[in-house]
C-alpha cells in the first residue's frame, strides 16, 4: 500500500510541475491528510508511514528542481507551515517556535519537518502553486490569484486530489492589456 500512495503521490506532484510553470526557489504549499488517505476522516487516524511516504515523493519531484516545498500543518497549530530556514529567510518569513507532532501538526508536517535539512516553522505563506490532499484547505496559502490545475491523479489512496497554481492579477479594466506570457 505504501509503495502505491508513494507513486501516486509522485505523480501528482510531477503533473503539478508539468502544469504550473515553476520556476527554481518559487514555493509549493502541500495539505495532506494521511487519515483520509487511509480511508478515515480527516485528523482520526494520523500514519506516521502515510506522511513519510508522501514527503518523501513530493519533496523529490520538487526539490530537484529548486523548488521549495512548504508542508501546511493541521489547524492544532493553526495551519502553520515547515519549510527549509533558507526558504523563510530568502521569502522574508519570521520563523515561529513549534514542533509539529502526529496528533498536533501531523503526519505530513512531521515528515517535513524530520526530511528538511534545516526546517523551521512559519505562521502563514502565499505560495505559487499548490497541492491537497484530502481536502485540507490550502487556499489561505496560495497568492491572491488561484487557478486551478486539472492533474489526472484525483486521488491518492483514498484521498481527493486538487491543485493549483497562482498568477498575477489582471488591473486596469477595459482599456489595459496584458502579457499572455507572464504565469
Amino acid at each position: 500500500m505504501l509503495d502505491e500512495i508513494k507513486k501516486q503521490a509522485g505523480k501528482a506532484a510531477k503533473e503539478v510541475l508539468d502544469a504550473s510553470h515553476l520556476k527554481e526557489k518559487d514555493l509549493v504549499v502541500i495539505g495532506c491528510s494521511s487519515s483520509e488517505i487511509s480511508d478515515h476522516r480527516i485528523g482520526s487516524h494520523s500514519s506516521a508511514e502515510i506522511g513519510q511516504a508522501v514527503f518523501s515523493a513530493i519533496y523529490e519531484v520538487f526539490h530537484k528542481q529548486g523548488i521549495y516545498v512548504a508542508a501546511q500543518c493541521c489547524e492544532h497549530l493553526n495551519r502553520a507551515l515547515i519549510l527549509e530556514r533558507e526558504a523563510a529567510e530568502f521569502y522574508h518569513y519570521e520563523p515561529v517556535n513549534v514542533v509539529p507532532q502526529l496528533k498536533a501538526g501531523g503526519s505530513f508536517s512531521l515528515a517535513a519537518y524530520h526530511g528538511l535539512e534545516h526546517p523551521v516553522a512559519v505562521e502563514s505563506i502565499k505560495a505559487h502553486a499548490g497541492i491537497d490532499i484530502g481536502d485540507t484547505l490550502i487556499g489561505m496559502h496560495l497568492k491572491a490569484v488561484a487557478v486551478p490545475i486539472r492533474i489526472k491523479t484525483q486521488y491518492i489512496g483514498s484521498a481527493h486530489v486538487v491543485a493549483a497554481r497562482t498568477r498575477p492579477k489582471y488591473i486596469g479594466g477595459v482599456r489595459a492589456s496584458y502579457d499572455d506570457t507572464i504565469e
